[in-house]
């Protein structure tokens, strides 16, 4: 164990800032009321005396796995199966399907794959398994820093039962393996899922429930940008509306532009305006923000945001924030695949001022919802890493006690999961994805991320308990290796906070043992 001035050190470097006791969250309430989880577990069911309970709960189980058969065949869709779930069926109805199906991949897994070491035996439903225990073959990405680990990680012995299977997760956006689809058959579930969407939008009024529900599982590149405004609220379901709301907008942003932005030196401002100036060059991907029009874009966004919710005013972090939506909308317009190096300057000033206007309203619906992150002492995140520690004791107590053993704080690093949304330990496209998600779940960026991060501790496991030093575990936390993550690996911690979710959510004893 580390010394005492050892552990101070650390503790002063990595949180300078985080405040020093909890504070709590006024009115809030956890887990808030889920309208998609609560929605039919609520109604009162009329007991059929003639039924046996038994045959009856048989019943259910069945029609559920009937619908749910197919939900990881990559020649079915597999779109709507959590989604869908959630709004018919009882938490113990999906957890043993859940673990039905995991069980049964797992086999077919370890059939498909040459002779390895011994799996890990999956024994408790609580445990998240660490994701070094399996192997996957992901893209190289953006942000997230390697890890002196990581060229370990990458070499270990398979032995995670993945949540879902590797035909699928390829067709989420990783590489095939060709004895189990062909690259015809994933063009094919690509254009098949692309034309959904584009059929469900471009209708005169966009079901958004249907849209959440598609959209759970990512968004195609070429309707991401659509989607995620309408998603997101920025836009009206109805198409006709659509154009008179995105002009009134823009107009109505830079009327903020020129009523606030020349305020920036004054007195008042000038220490916003500088920390703002400051923190952008310090952000991901450099190639993008280091452009002199982005920078000025992202000054823009931020200050006149800061200037219009004094409550908060600038806090780092949100800095970050900023910058998915600018990629995504900036897709429509620039040719090359990779937006993260592509040059802004050939882009017309009108259509930059369209995609600025676009990114600052989007961004400010997604801080409406966890303004309590960056109020005064940001109380909403210290409650949120409060309670993904006390649910981390509750579905990996060994983890928990590992931690607590050797007095790392859950503050030295899920305080940056919370701030950052998970932004600095994922690459740019993985967070993408990630919010895809976010913004087809109901309190996805605040509710739905605390399942998230405790999936994404639990995919660590192994890594965590075999260090046995204060400094060795906070530097492997804070410098996690997921530099080479792709669309699969996000679509595996998506399924294992959706499994956490359902089983912890409507739980009594949520955060009680």
């Amino acid at each position: 164990m580390a010394s005492d001035g050892a552990r101070k050190q650390f503790w002063k470097r990595s949180n300078s800032k985080v405040p020093g006791s909890i504070q709590h969250v006024y009115g809030a309430q956890h887990p808030p009321f889920d309208p998609l989880l609560h929605g039919t577990l609520l109604k009162a069911t009329p007991k059929v005396p003639t039924t046996p309970v038994k045959a009856r709960r048989t019943s259910t189980f069945q029609e559920f796995e009937s619908n749910t058969s197919d939900a990881w065949d990559a020649s079915e869709d597999d779109d709507e199966l959590l989604a869908m779930a959630a709004e018919s069926l009882n938490t113990e109805v999906v957890m043993e399907t859940a673990n039905r199906v995991l069980r049964n991949h797992s086999q077919r897994q370890e059939r498909r794959r040459p002779p390895e070491p011994p799996a890990v035996p999956s024994g408790d439903l609580r445990l998240v398994k660490s994701v070094s225990e399996s192997h996957t073959s992901c893209p190289a990405g953006g942000m997230g820093a390697p890890s002196r680990r990581e060229s370990a990680s990458d070499a270990a012995p398979l032995q995670r039962s993945q949540s879902l299977p590797h035909s699928v997760t390829v067709a989420l956006g990783g590489t095939s393996d060709p004895s189990t689809l062909s690259s015809s058959a994933l063009s094919e579930r690509e254009a098949s899922r692309l034309d959904k969407f584009k059929q469900l939008l471009a209708g005169p009024n966009t079901d958004l429930e249907e849209l959440r529900k598609l959209s759970w599982s990512g968004i195609p590149k070429s309707v991401r940008p659509i989607t995620w405004k309408l998603l997101s609220g920025y836009l009206p379901a109805n198409v006709e509306r659509r154009p008179a709301t995105l002009q009134r907008k823009q107009k109505e942003y830079f009327a903020f532009i020129e009523h606030y932005y020349d305020s920036r030196h004054d007195d008042a401002h000038q220490d916003t305006y500088r920390q703002i100036h400051i923190d952008i060059p310090r952000m991901s991907p450099e190639a993008l923000i280091l452009q002199p029009k982005v920078t000025e874009i992202f000054e823009r966004i931020l200050f006149i945001w800061a200037i219009r919710h004094p409550a908060s005013g600038y806090v780092q972090g949100i800095n970050d924030l900023v910058t998915p939506f600018f990629v995504v909308f900036m897709c429509e317009h620039i040719e090359e695949e990779d937006v993260d190096a592509a040059d802004v300057s050939r882009v017309p000033t009108d259509v930059l001022r369209n995609v600025e206007a676009d990114t600052y309203w989007c961004m400010s619906r997604l801080l409406d919802g966890i303004q309590d992150n960056y109020t005064f002492a940001q109380p909403g995140i210290q409650m949120k890493v409060k309670m993904l520690e006390e649910l981390v004791s509750r579905i990996d107590e060994q983890v928990h006690r590992h931690l607590e053993q050797h007095e790392v704080r859950y503050l030295q690093f899920a305080f940056r999961w919370m701030n950052n949304l998970l932004m600095r330990e994922v690459p740019l496209h993985c967070t993408i994805r990630l919010w895809d998600t976010y913004q087809s779940e109901p309190e996805g960026f605040s509710h739905f991320h605390l399942y998230v991060c405790a999936a994404f501790l639990g995919r660590w496991r192994k890594e965590i308990l075999e260090e046995r030093d204060f400094q060795e575990l906070l530097l492997f936390l804070q410098n996690l290796p997921t530099a080479h993550w792709g669309d699969e690996d996000i679509s595996l911690l998506l399924a294992e906070a959706y499994r956490l979710k359902f089983a912890f959510a409507d739980a009594p004893n949520h955060y009680k043992k």
